[in-house]
């Protein structure tokens, strides 16, 4: 069991429409709306949410709270269905804005990645426009420390998990959408599917070859073990050191409401073990 200080404040600040921003301090800082730089950047290191489809502020906030709480600035990126489904006008435009942030506030480092779902196609998508200036985008990559994955989805899961996101709790709906998803994908390849499949390939060769902290649970259709064990063998051979947690029960993209303090021990062992735990100074007593 790990415990903190639990500082409680917390300041919320929309950047861009997918990216909301939280500290635990009085967010004072003027963003240029075009370059999306913080005149007064803070000292603090960054958490980078990738976050799940659907995904509410009220959730986003919980998440966030767990880093902020520690002396973490968080940012977390968020797409809509509609953006999932036309990549070139949605979500690489979220990417793009993504990586644009990353790279203008040179002082957050380290920087810390915590995806979820379908926030394992989003980050490929901001690693392919990374892969084309690597000399410009190299000082990003450095400044990352480590990542954890919760939950990670794969294309072959896409027509599954954006049905059970939008209509949790309609079976009948569920299956119109998957159907539909059946047929944008074969119908779309050009403009959408080949582009999933690019941002698949890049997620398992990577550019971040930072420790890695995969939650993943043997209930899970959408996330399902198997798929992250691909990438987790993928990453490994590429000798990037992999953690893999995973319950026999619990539910996508929630293991953390499921198995909270589990789950933060694991995560509290993770960051410690990358050595971001000391960047922000903080203090803990944890039984790990």
């Amino acid at each position: 069991m790990a415990t903190w200080k639990n500082r409680r404040f917390l300041s919320t600040r929309e950047i861009t429409k997918n990216m909301t921003f939280f500290t635990n301090e009085p967010f004072n800082s003027e963003v240029d709306p075009k370059t999306l730089e913080f005149k007064k950047p803070s000292r603090n290191p960054l958490v980078l949410i990738m976050a799940w489809l659907m995904a509410s502020q009220k959730h986003l906030r919980k998440y966030a709270q767990i880093y902020t709480d520690m002396g973490f600035d968080v940012m977390a990126v968020h797409v809509t269905p509609w953006q999932l489904l036309w990549p070139v006008k949605g979500t690489q435009v979220v990417a793009a804005d993504t990586l644009k942030f990353m790279e203008i506030n040179k002082s957050y480092a380290p920087i810390v990645i915590h995806g979820f779902s379908v926030g394992a196609y989003q980050l490929g998508e901001v690693m392919l426009q990374m892969a084309r200036d690597m000399e410009r985008y190299s000082q990003v990559l450095d400044r990352i420390a480590c990542q954890i994955w919760d939950s990670a989805a794969d294309i072959t899961e896409i027509p599954i998990g954006v049905p059970k996101s939008i209509f949790p709790k309609n079976p009948r709906m569920q299956s119109a959408l998957r159907n539909y998803m059946l047929y944008h994908m074969k119908t779309f390849h050009n403009q959408a599917t080949i582009h999933y499949m690019r941002s698949s390939q890049m997620f398992h060769s990577t550019l971040v070859k930072q420790p890695a902290l995969f939650f993943v649970s043997e209930n899970d259709p959408i996330g399902p073990p198997s798929s992250n064990q691909a990438v987790r063998e993928n990453w490994e051979r590429a000798n990037i050191k992999v953690s893999f947690k995973c319950w026999e029960r619990s539910q996508h993209a929630a293991h953390f409401v499921r198995h909270r303090e589990e789950y933060l021990e694991c995560l509290l062992k993770h960051l410690q073990s990358c050595g971001v735990i000391e960047s922000v100074g903080l203090k803990t007593r944890a039984k790990l």
